[in-house]
């Protein structure tokens, strides 16, 4: 069965919606013009934020308990979000899969009057005390984030694999297939403990599938592999709205060369997995591509496309995906370990993979039938 999900076009909501109150904010002038740069570093100084709620659709009270929270916090105002005529023109996203049936709340969040607060301290307290709020009534992903940040202008989505746009850890299936599950899990379990690197753990572990038959590459890709619940809608939405898409993974390049093109993703970058031609070789190239790899590799692409670190949003769900976000405009966390959901500018845990494009201001509607 196919799904068809709306995604508005060159929709200006968040503009529209700030220039309706400019004459409201403190040190913003009567129509004030959002585009240009002295406005927007303004903008930027304030703490103003975007609030976005992604809740069950069975949930009706949203704005009631958001309304509720802001009515007893003398120094904030709270507007619902302008949709505005240009988002009557949809781009069509197609899945195979239905996408999580959720109700996508907007609202921005600013200050009344030039209260002294430093911003991320305010976005800290503001997180704290909104999601504690809402927790106590309902289950669902908020996110708080300045702004600016809405309004600029994405085109780069660097992507993680293994447990971010497919549901397992590669190396995982290998180990299984090749019988050293239990040894690579420990392995695995003296890094995360701090008592061995990445790089000795990442060679440890390979060097355990040696003599494994290449056939199970595409033996594991056919019967394994599955992709993230909105995978492809995800990225199909991103390159609809212009985003150049690229898959880092510390995992191997056969599975993310299957995995960006099933998808669509314009470019990838992995490890090596090495063989003689008929079997594994357990060894691993000169370069091991971890976490500082990535954020490497994100960097380079952006600068050979022309692209701001404002310009840059990742995702993943391991500490290897931090230094990644860490030089993003946005770092999102995807159904992630609890290190990597604090350290994000967002976390994503009610939806699929679709929740990248809630996270970036936009909605995504089903069409009726």
């Amino acid at each position: 069965m196919s799904y068809t999900y709306q995604l508005p076009k060159n929709s200006k909501a968040w503009q529209n919606t700030l220039s309706s109150l400019s004459g409201k904010l403190p040190s913003v002038p009567t129509g004030a013009d959002f585009g240009t740069d002295d406005a927007y570093a303004t903008l930027a100084a304030l703490p103003i934020f975007a609030i976005i709620i992604v809740s069950p659709a069975t949930e009706s009270n949203i704005d009631t308990l958001i309304q509720n929270w802001v009515q007893s916090q003398p120094n904030w105002q709270l507007h619902s979000l302008i949709d505005d005529a240009p988002a009557v023109s949809t781009h069509k996203i197609s899945s195979d899969e239905a996408l999580a049936d959720v109700a996508i709340h907007r609202y921005l969040l600013a200050p009344k009057t030039n209260f002294a607060i430093n911003k991320d301290a305010a976005a800290h307290i503001l997180d704290e005390q909104i999601s504690s709020h809402l927790s106590a009534h309902i289950h669902a992903d908020v996110h708080i984030l300045s702004i600016e940040k809405m309004l600029n202008e994405h085109r780069l989505a660097c992507f993680d694999m293994d447990s971010t746009l497919i549901e397992q850890e590669v190396i995982v299936e290998l180990a299984k297939f090749c019988g050293v599950a239990e040894k690579v899990a420990e392995i695995t379990e003296q890094a995360m403990r701090g008592e061995i690197d990445f790089a000795t753990s990442f060679a440890r572990r390979v060097a355990l599938l040696a003599e494994a038959p290449i056939e199970i590459v595409d033996e594991i890709i056919t019967k394994q592999i599955s992709f993230s619940r909105g995978a492809a809608a995800t990225i199909h939405a991103l390159k609809a709205l212009g985003y150049h898409t690229v898959l880092i993974s510390g995992g191997f390049e056969p599975f993310a060369k299957y995995v960006a093109n099933t998808l669509g993703i314009d470019e990838y970058y992995a490890n090596p997995l090495i063989s003689d031609g008929k079997t594994l070789t357990g060894t691993i190239g000169d370069t091991i591509l971890d976490g500082t790899q990535k954020a490497i590799i994100t960097q380079q692409v952006a600068e050979r496309l022309g692209l701001s670190p404002q310009q840059i949003v990742c995702i993943g769900d391991g500490a290897n995906d931090l230094p990644m976000m860490n030089i993003s405009d946005i770092g999102i966390a995807y159904h992630a370990k609890p290190i990597v959901q604090a350290k994000a500018d967002a976390a994503i845990n009610t939806t699929g993979l679709e929740g990248v494009l809630y996270v970036l201001g936009h909605r995504l509607d089903k069409c009726s039938r």
